[in-house]
């Protein structure tokens, strides 16, 4: 049986923050800064989070069982910190419900992506949480790497998509090492035909749905048409530019001996910490997962 390699940095910690957000005042409606189309995408990019990380939680927790020590910790912290995430863009849907706008939709989409997952194997689940995940990170080392992004922004919204971006980054090589430990006596070539095709699968999905989201969220304001698809291309792929901003990242996943931490980004971790101080946690125990 070959050994498995995890290059995740040997002194980095998952620390699951059990932190809450926007539960004493309500954030505008348009909370990105009046904006239309940004308020839309990130909305939309939320209503993926309840369902999709309790997911998330499921498909690599079902791998830990024979992981080594280290891993198999780091699943731990991985599972606390996606369930709070989870907790958390739930009540930011709820807020945007109470808001005006309706979800259904966008959820239900959601739900349908992860009912075809879930039909399959185990071990395409955890294919296609490792895909995900390093959109996430990449996704999270935008927002923390350009202020623009979340620039006008509510200031407890902005502090909520910032804390999960640096959860993210934390985090974000553990599907793949669970990946690389569950298929260790696969041949490389298969590995990574197989990886290839989930993260084709998935980019293909992600763009689309949330793309056909945010538009839908565009029409609840009384914008729609080419006004709306020009407004949303515009901010995600032009200024500020979020999707072409991670294209070269997202690229990387598919060269020989990528692994997550290729990019070490840790003095982004060490930036947000700085830039938040200490911040009180709840005396209660975090729990494990959901």
């Amino acid at each position: 049986m070959t050994a498995t390699i995890l290059p995740t940095p040997k002194d980095l910690g998952i620390t699951p923050r059990d932190r809450r957000f926007g539960r004493e005042a309500a954030a505008p409606r348009l909370w990105h800064g009046g904006r239309i189309e940004a308020t839309a995408i990130y909305n939309a990019l939320s209503t993926t989070f309840p369902a999709g990380e309790a997911f998330f939680v499921e498909s690599v927790r079902a791998f830990r069982d024979g992981a080594p020590p280290k891993l198999a910790e780091e699943i731990k912290g991985f599972t606390t910190q996606e369930a709070i995430h989870s907790r958390e863009h739930d009540a930011f849907n709820k807020r945007a419900t109470k808001s005006g706008y309706d979800l259904s939709k966008l959820e239900a989409q959601v739900e349908k992506r992860l009912a075809v997952t879930r039909g399959k194997p185990p071990i395409v689940s955890l294919a296609a949480t490792m895909a995900l995940e390093h959109f996430t990170a990449i996704l999270a080392h935008q927002l923390l790497a350009e202020p623009r992004h979340l620039e006008g922004a509510d200031q407890e919204t902005a502090d909520l998509w910032r804390w999960h971006a640096f959860e993210e980054i934390e985090h974000k090589g553990v599907a793949y090492d669970t990946w690389l430990h569950a298929t260790r006596t696969w041949p490389r070539r298969k590995r990574w035909k197989v990886k290839a095709k989930v993260m084709l699968y998935v980019t293909r999905n992600f763009v689309v749905d949330r793309t056909a989201g945010a538009l839908d969220l565009m029409r609840q304001d009384g914008v729609r048409g080419l006004g709306a698809w020009s407004r949303l291309l515009w901010y995600l792929w032009v200024y500020p530019g979020m999707f072409r901003k991670i294209a070269g990242a997202w690229l990387k996943f598919f060269m020989p001996r990528f692994h997550p931490w290729n990019e070490d980004d840790r003095h982004l971790l060490r930036g947000y910490e700085a830039s938040i101080g200490e911040v009180p946690q709840p005396a209660r125990k975090v729990r494990r997962a959901l």
